[in-house]
């Protein structure tokens, strides 16, 4: 008699069915392990022409630097880029999935992409798994309405503004925007401006550090600027790790002399040519 076994096709997207089992271990004195935290400094602004994104290009596990030259900044459309802060892999895959959705937009509609239908993408995807993918966002583009910027946080909620910023850096960088920004402002003193902000969660961040990436979008097209600022540059070596014979003294030494004997023997061709096989 053939089994009869039914098939369950598993439901997309994450499970929420042990989230009851994590709470009950955690009441027990079982907490949930903690993910590691990640650093970053990302910040985006509008000015008279278009967009600036700015990004650090450090990236930590934890207390450790695992990358100083990691790009934040990721392409979604010829007019639209987006700057990442979070989990690296959430961020990176995230925009992979938004950018061939927006590609295949522009085929079927034929048009420039408008930067809402980005952001409203991205704001559906992270709001059906409330926050567990990490995965904190600005967008920047241009497109018929003009240059726009839309702060998008991990739970799926959006702002549309003209300047922001994102990471454990973005206190220090909203500083310097708070400061800085004005309507219309040239592309010189918005690059100067990103810049500044950066540098500022850069250095008062322990999340952020290494070079300032910045990306200028008109409707000309973008510019990805890489790097534009090496913030930290690479110490020099000071002294030498040389020291002169007779520096550290020998109190003792013993010498055992090593005899070599060779072992291996090679068959003469003769015995060789007899060995073989010829049958």
């Amino acid at each position: 008699m053939a089994l009869e076994t039914v098939s369950m096709i598993p439901a997309p997207g994450f499970k929420f069915d042990n989230c009851l089992r994590n709470a009950y271990l955690a009441s027990k004195g079982f907490p949930v392990p903690k993910a590691k935290k990640t650093g970053t400094t990302i910040v985006g602004l509008v000015y008279e022409d278009g967009v600036v994104l700015g990004a650090d290009t450090r990236a930590t596990v934890g207390s450790i630097v695992a990358d100083k030259n990691c790009s934040k900044i990721h392409y979604l459309a010829p007019n639209m880029y987006c700057c990442g802060a979070g989990t690296a892999a959430d961020t990176e895959q995230v925009c992979r999935m938004i950018a061939s959705q927006l590609e295949l937009h522009r085929l079927a509609t034929d048009r420039v992409v408008p930067v809402a239908v980005a952001e409203n993408l991205i704001t559906q995807h992270l709001f059906r798994y409330q926050g567990y993918v990490s995965a904190a966002l600005i967008v920047g583009g241009v497109d018929l309405s003009g240059p726009s910027i839309h702060i998008i946080s991990p739970y799926g909620s959006s702002e549309k503004l003209p300047f922001g910023t994102m990471g454990s850096g973005s206190l220090a960088a909203m500083s310097v925007f708070e400061k800085g920004w004005k309507p219309d402002m040239k592309l010189d003193e918005a690059k100067q401006l990103v810049r500044d902000a950066i540098a500022a969660g850069i250095f008062n961040d322990l999340g952020s550090g290494s070079n300032v990436d910045l990306c200028v979008i008109t409707r000309a097209g973008a510019e990805m600027i890489r790097p534009f600022e090496v913030a930290n540059v690479k110490g020099q070596i000071q002294g030498t790790y040389r020291y002169a014979p007779g520096t550290t003294a020998v109190l003792s030494s013993k010498t055992v002399p090593l005899e070599i004997v060779e072992t291996v023997t090679r068959p003469t061709r003769d015995a060789a040519e007899e060995a073989m096989d010829t049958a």
